[in-house]
């Protein structure tokens, strides 16, 4: 897990608690920001994910290359 992923994680874990809370005391303007925040954490850990996988990728291509 990279950085994205982990710093996208804990983002995504603060909106939905913000969201909840939003819903919880009828204050639709925490809600939609908490959405806000739990889009942007998903984006961001997708973002690290493809990164990472994209980097094994050429990790894996070196190895062959190699042989």
């Amino acid at each position: 897990m990279n950085r994205d992923e982990r710093d996208g994680k804990i983002e995504e874990l603060k909106g939905t608690v913000k969201e909840t809370a939003g819903r919880i005391t009828k204050k639709p303007d925490l809600e939609q920001e908490g959405a806000e925040e739990r889009a942007a954490g998903k984006a961001r850990h997708d973002y690290g994910e493809a990164r990472r996988e994209v980097g094994e990728s050429v990790e894996d291509l070196g190895k062959e290359i190699k042989r």
